[in-house]
C-alpha cells in the first residue's frame, strides 16, 4: 500500500489547490458593435470573430 514518506504541510496543500477555485466568465466587449462577448470565442449576434465574417449573424427575434 502506497504510503507517503512525510505529511504534507497545509501551505504545500493549499498551493495545490489555488488552482481549483472557481471564477467568473470574463466578458470583453467588441471594438465596432460594444456587444459583450468571452474573448477567443464568435460573437453570435454579428458572426464575427478576429475582424472576419466566421458566421452569418443571428436574425433579431
Amino acid at each position: 500500500m502506497a504510503v507517503p514518506k512525510s505529511k504534507i504541510t497545509k501551505s504545500k496543500r493549499d498551493m495545490r489547490r489555488a488552482h481549483d477555485a472557481i471564477k467568473n466568465d470574463e466578458y470583453i466587449e467588441d471594438k465596432v458593435t460594444g456587444e459583450l462577448h468571452r474573448p477567443h470565442h464568435i460573437d453570435l449576434k454579428t458572426g464575427m470573430y478576429r475582424g472576419r465574417q466566421v458566421i452569418e449573424p443571428k436574425d433579431s427575434i
